[in-house]
This record gives C-alpha cells, sequence and structure tokens, in this order.
C-alpha cells in the first residue's frame, strides 16, 4: 500500500514539474510514447510476473535462479521485438504516431517498453517472497530519481528555453533502468541465498511460458490492457495534444486505480503461500485506502488539475470525476479475479476480463471522435460498471443454499464449506 502511494503520490509530483517546464505539445508527445510503451509491454511480458507469484514460493536457489531468469530475458526480449515491431508500423497507420518515426523515436519506445517489463516482474518477485518492503524502496528510488533526473535536465535548458519531449522520456525510463539492474544484481541474493540471474538454462523454462500465455498472460492482459491502451487510442484518435489533457487526469485518478490491483496481487500471493486471507478482508483495505482520495477528488478534481495549469484543469476536470467514479466497480472486479484466479478458475477470470476489456475500448473508439476525451472516461466507467455487475450475478448464482456458508481462501480442493452439524452426535457432513 505504502508503495502505491508512493507511485502516485511523486508520479503526480513528476508530471507537475514536467508540465511547468515543457509545453503541452511536449508532455502530448511524452505521454503518448510513454503510453505507447506501456501498452507494448503489457502485451509482450509473457505474464512472467503471476507466473514468479505462482511458482517461486518453495522453490530452491536452482530453481528460483532460472525461472526468474528466463522469466526476465524471454520478457525484455518479446517486448523490444513488439516495441520495434510497434515503432516501424505505428506512423504508417496513424498520422499522430509520427513522433515514432525515425531511429530516436524507435530507439526511445523500445528503451522506455523494456523498462516497463523489467520493473512490472521485478515488483512481482518481490511480490512473490511477500517482501513488499523491498518492492517499496524500489519504487521509492526509481520515482524520486524520475524528479531528479528532470529535475536536472530541465535546469540544464537555456533561460528561456523549454524540455524536449525527448528529455521528458529520458528522465522517465533512465531512472526505470537504472534501479532494474541494481535490483537485478543485489536482489537475488536478499531473496534466495544461492540464487543468481544467469542464461543458461533458461530453455527449460520456455513450456512454462507458453502456459503463463494462455493462464496468467491472457487475464493480465484482458485486466490491466485497456488501462494501457486508452491513451493511444485517444492519441490515435484525437492527437498528442488532447492526450496530454487526458493522461494527466488519467494520471491522477491512477492513484485510486492502483490500489485494488495492487491488494488483488497480495491476495493471491498470500493464498498461494497458504495464508488464509478472506475476500472481505481484501475488500475492506481497498475502501479504507481509497475511500478519502476519492472523496478529495470528487470535490476538488478540478483544483488538483488546476495545479498543472488552467488548460488541464478545463479539459480534464469532467473526466476526472466520472474516473473517480470507476473506480469503485473496478474493484469489484478486480478483487474477484484474484479470488477465483485463487481457486484456479482462469476460464471465468478470463471471461470476465475480455468482456470488460472489450466494452471499454470499443466504446471509447465510437465516443472520441464526439464527446472528446470525456467520452474516454465514460467508456470506461460503463465497462467497469457493466463487469462489476456480471461479479454480482455470479456470486448470487453461486450463493451456497441456506445453512451453508463458504469459506474464501485457499484452493477450491482446500476449501472446505458448510461444515454444519448433522444430528445430535454433532457429526458434520461436507455441503
Amino acid at each position: 500500500m505504502a508503495t502505491t502511494v508512493i507511485n502516485g503520490g511523486l508520479g503526480y509530483g513528476y508530471w507537475m514539474l514536467a508540465a511547468r517546464s515543457a509545453p503541452q505539445s511536449t508532455v502530448g508527445t511524452a505521454t503518448a510514447l510513454i503510453s505507447a510503451a506501456t501498452a507494448v509491454s503489457m502485451g509482450a511480458n509473457l505474464g512472467a510476473g503471476h507466473m514468479f507469484i505462482q511458482r517461486l514460493p518453495g522453490s530452491d536457489a536452482g530453481s528460483w535462479s532460472r525461472i526468474v531468469s528466463g522469466g526476465l530475458i524471454f520478457g525484455a526480449a518479446v517486448t523490444a521485438a513488439a516495441a520495434t515491431l510497434v515503432a516501424v508500423t505505428a506512423p504508417a497507420v496513424a498520422d499522430n504516431f509520427g513522433f515514432l518515426d525515425g531511429f530516436a523515436g524507435a530507439a526511445a519506445l523500445v528503451c522506455a517498453a523494456v523498462a516497463v517489463t523489467l520493473t512490472t516482474l521485478l515488483d512481482n518477485v518481490y511480490v512473490a517472497h511477500r517482501a513488499g518492503q523491498g518492492m517499496l524502496l524500489r519504487n521509492l528510488a526509481l520515482a524520486a530519481g524520475k524528479i531528479v533526473t528532470l529535475g536536472v535536465l530541465a535546469a540544464g535548458t537555456q533561460p528561456g528555453g523549454a524540455l524536449g519531449a525527448g528529455a521528458v522520456v529520458l528522465s522517465w525510463t533512465l531512472p526505470i533502468l537504472v534501479v532494474s539492474a541494481y535490483s537485478m544484481a543485489s536482489g537475488p541474493r536478499r531473496l534466495m541465498p544461492g540464487a543468481r540471474l544467469r542464461a543458461a538454462g533458461i530453455s527449460a523454462e520456455l513450456p512454462h511460458l507458453r502456459a503463463s500465455l494462455t493462464g496468467h498472460h491472457l487475464i493480465n492482459l484482458t485486466q490491466a490492457g485497456p488501462a494501457a491502451v486508452l491513451p493511444v487510442l485517444v492519441t490515435a484518435r484525437l492527437g498528442a495534444d488532447a492526450n496530454a489533457h487526458f493522461y494527466l487526469a488519467w494520471m491522477t485518478a491512477s492513484m485510486l486505480f492502483m490500489v485494488s490491483p495492487a491488494v488483488a496481487s497480495a491476495l493471491y500471493a498470500e493464498r498461494t503461500n497458504a495464508a488464509r486471507v478472506s475476500l472481505h478482508r481484501a475488500a475492506v483495505v481497498v475502501g479504507a485506502v481509497v475511500g478519502v482520495p476519492a472523496v478529495v477528488l470528487l470535490v476538488a478534481g478540478d483544483r488538483v488539475l488546476g495545479l498543472f495549469s488552467a488548460g488541464y484543469a478545463d479539459g480534464g476536470g469532467t473526466l476526472l470525476k466520472i474516473l473517480v467514479i470507476a473506480a469503485l466497480p473496478d474493484a469489484v472486479t478486480n478483487l474477484a479475479v484474484a479470488h477465483w484466479r485463487s481457486r484456479g478458475e482462469f476460464r471465468r477470470c478470463r471471461r470476465l476480463n475480455a468482456v470488460r476489456a472489450a466494452s471499454c475500448l470499443v466504446l471509447t473508439w465510437l465516443l472520441l471522435p464526439g464527446s472528446g476525451v470525456t467520452g474516454a472516461g465514460i467508456a470506461w466507467l460503463a465497462g467497469q460498471t457493466g463487469s462489476a455487475l456480471l461479479v454480482v450475478l455470479v456470486a448470487v448464482s453461486n450463493r451456497p443454499a441456506a445453512g451453508a456458508r463458504c469459506c474464501l481462501g485457499g484452493s477450491k480442493e482446500a476449501c472446505v464449506c458448510g461444515l454444519v452439524p448433522d444430528g445430535d452426535d454433532a457429526a458434520t457432513r461436507r455441503v
């Protein structure tokens, strides 16, 4: 939870500094490239992160080294290849992605996408070990590093000058790569004594990565993919300038959207480690953390965006309020998916997330031309609300009969439901 606060608060400070150091067009181009890099990483990281959570607990040093090395190397390689393909094809498909044309744009996209993949997978290594403090320190270092790097670059500009989009992207990407490199060098010996990252033997991980593609990766892709793709659609339909308004409102609301996925990952990790954690407890944690910030953003969202500039408040104030409201149904779906995933019900997770993703993205594409960036918020709210209603329908249809009760932790096989007295001898039976 502290990691979520750090990412949200320092990320907000970083983009505020960027908005005050660069013109809106520059911020729009930088956020469009970073959005594209995030979307590429989301599609190409092979789902190795949740594979780490599933397989690392209980593994020996040799297996740990092979699992983590294989996930990081193959995930980064596929991400780099996918980013290169996008850099080559996107400018030809959409004129608004012309900033990717040429070596500099392609290199920036590849580096940013690989950086996102590495930091995402490394965070999941810490989650797998229930070592939240390590993830907190990593994210604190890279978030502070972004601000420091951007400040140094801004201070180096000529008087009256402004930062270029390349400088903003560099300040965002470089700290992630540096912190990720340090984590890969020092993390193994802290998390698993005797383990080390190496390329030897990682081919044995290919069958596991293929299995992860059809299991965890499709769930992750349909769950978090729309959030990564939404800014890309805004850029494609409305241009980079409009994406600046959308991205800063989206980034502000993401302080709420980051909470339920963080709790959901922790819930899955705890149950993988055979801990009994109830869905109710996870929901209480989400509500306690999200409640006050959500009220603040609903009441004073325009003034919060106004800290960037008056133009950002005018362009994204209504959008921000819609996104804040959407955080509630989004949390319902994320926690439900984590619960079903811990029970091995991957098909149900994929189907629910597929419906949510398709509805969000299709509605966004249709609404953007007529409603501007606010249309993306309306589409997001509609998709999240629809998926939350489906969760409720599934819960109601699967509700135990009267007198039975069902536990909420552990695997489906380990779940003993409805141990109720049967007769005067107090013997029990399984319902």
